[in-house]
């Protein structure tokens, strides 16, 4: 069973050789991860990109930055009380690292969304379906399987991973530079595309499979027996995408309530269900007292939303720590919200069901889902053959546009389609929104 001092590691990519004995001055290497991104462009971005609802005008919902900062701060929480749990059951040897939980959790929260092109879901299957069913169809035939499967599966978590440690034009070896514990606490699935299957859900490009597979091994993940290509997750995974889920779940509800898609009576009944009368019976005493003095309906939405993800934090934790040992083991592990019991995960079901059906399929969602297509399938097919043909004078045209990090000499097809992709995922909405018009010539400078 491998061990945390193995699983928590400051070793840093594209830094390996440095020495690691010495005390860091103010931040210990974890936290200096957790501000490259706060202070990096690519986080920043997420401002501008959709979560599910299209981007704030005059009602304030949720982008991915802001999903990502409260993804990030119940992370942390998650992290904190598992790291206390297992300081009180662990080995007296590991405190010091232990006590760093919190920090890698709260940081891979950060990164988890940040490979996500713009629109939302829709945007990774507009990448997919550009490759799959529309005009980069016609590219594939020249690439190996494996390659194939990146794009027709385009997923937002390899591309996350490809983000952080990539080696862009002109920037430094190792991409971010980050610890290879927070690198490998983002990788919610732990093999390539092409052993997907229908979900379209993976960890790596094949550009980033053998760096993965090197973190893995000197972290002690483990190899799945039954799937020498598959590893087990990281531990902390399980903290970082019960913290999304916890999120997304919730704050999603709270974000219709304000666009009064759910209504308030239902949407406080929804979260209430998470508490039962006699097992939190103090707790709800607490609540009613509070509800009987805010009259405001946001703000009563507002408080019931924090005390969910606050009982929820607290079950999650407990639930990792009771399944500490498969996890350990790299044995398969349902989600942590998959495992809830009684009212919470009973709520938690109606809620889910509730999304898919009224939320999820509400109109102004439909609508930036179907722009996101169209949008990005065009600026995919004008910018996929200019950089497969750059002396053709349109096409030095449309590449003078790309950004430098981006330019590529390579004349290897893989690489080129790639560098196309990471161009456009890493646009916000609205940029790509502005390039669609231009270059469609809907909107022209000056005119």
């Amino acid at each position: 069973m491998t061990k945390w001092s193995q699983l928590i590691s400051p070793v840093r990519l594209g830094l390996e050789f440095r020495h690691y004995d010495e005390p860091e001055e103010i931040r210990t290497a974890f936290q200096r991860d957790y501000d490259r991104l706060i202070f990096s462009s690519p986080f920043r971005r997420l401002q501008n990109k959709t979560q599910v609802f299209p981007l704030p005008g005059s009602i304030f919902v949720h982008n991915r930055l802001t999903h990502s900062l409260e993804v990030a701060s119940v992370g942390r929480s998650l992290g904190n009380l598992v790291a206390l749990g297992l300081t009180r059951m662990g080995d007296p040897t590991e405190q010091s690292i232990l006590a760093e939980i919190g920090t890698i959790v709260s940081t891979a929260c950060l990164a988890h969304d940040m490979g996500n092109p713009p629109f939302g879901h829709s945007g990774e299957h507009a990448i997919s379906n550009f490759f799959s069913k529309g005009k980069g169809k016609t590219y594939l035939d020249k690439l190996t399987a494996e390659q194939q499967s990146d794009f027709t599966c385009f997923d937002g978590n390899a591309n996350a991973f490809r983000l952080l440690t990539h080696t862009f034009n002109g920037r430094r070896e190792g991409g971010f530079g980050l610890t290879y514990s927070t690198l490998a606490a983002v990788v919610k699935y732990p093999y390539e595309s092409i052993l997907a299957g229908n979900k379209h859900k993976f960890g790596f490009f094949q550009t980033e499979k053998a760096l993965f597979y090197k973190i893995a091994t000197i972290l002690g993940i483990p190899q799945l027996s039954d799937h020498p290509q598959r590893f087990a997750r990281h531990p902390l995974v399980y903290l970082v995408e019960a913290a999304d889920d916890i999120c997304y779940q919730v704050i999603d509800l709270e974000d219709a309530h304000k666009l009064k898609i759910i209504g308030s009576a239902e949407t406080e009944d929804l979260l209430l269900a998470f508490f039962d009368e006699r097992a939190d019976k103090e707790v709800l005493s607490v609540i009613h007292t509070n509800l009987k003095i805010v009259s405001d309906r946001n703000e009563r939405v507002g408080y019931l939303r924090a005390m969910v993800i606050g009982k929820l934090v607290k079950e999650c934790a407990a639930i990792f720590l009771g399944n500490l040992e498969q996890i350990l083991r790299g044995e398969a592990t349902p989600s942590l919200l998959k495992m809830l019991e009684g009212n919470s995960g009973k709520a938690m079901k109606v809620i889910k069901e509730l999304s898919a059906d009224r939320i999820y399929r509400d109109p102004v969602v439909i609508q930036i889902e179907i722009a996101g297509y169209k949008i990005l399938g065009t600026l995919l097919e004008e910018f996929t053959p200019a950089i497969l043909d750059p002396k053709d004078p349109f096409s030095e045209k449309l590449l003078s546009i790309i950004p430098s990090q981006y330019h590529l000499q390579s004349e290897n097809l893989y690489e080129q389609l790639q560098t196309i992709v990471d161009f456009v995922s890493g646009m916000t909405d609205l940029y790509a929104l502005d390039l669609y018009r231009k270059i469609t010539g809907i909107n022209l400078p000056g005119m």
